[in-house]
């Protein structure tokens, strides 16, 4: 009688410290595979962006149209012989009091 109530304690027991007994349980186990995964989506956008920026830099130093276009979009510049026309926003008027 005491054997029968003995050994599925101690399966039962052991499945327990299996589970949720060690270092790591399963519980653990199982939020440090989502970060795991969330860490890889991370890495990968990181990826992407590195890549984009690379051909970027690769573009700007061996495309001089690339260079030209950000020489006239973000300071202006212009070819001798063209005109360049600037629109400014209306500034508003204060109101009256």
């Amino acid at each position: 009688m005491l054997r029968k109530l003995v050994f599925p304690a101690l399966v039962g027991l052991a499945a327990y410290y299996a589970l949720f007994g060690g270092e790591y349980t399963l519980l653990d186990v199982r939020e440090i595979h989502q970060r795991a995964q969330v860490a890889d989506a991370e890495l990968e956008a990181l990826r992407v962006q590195t890549d984009s920026l690379r051909n970027r830099v690769e573009a700007l130093e061996e495309d001089p149209r690339t260079l030209e276009a950000l020489a006239r979009e973000r300071f202006g510049m212009i070819r001798d012989g063209e005109v360049l026309y600037r629109f400014a926003e209306p500034e508003e008027e204060p109101l009256p009091r």
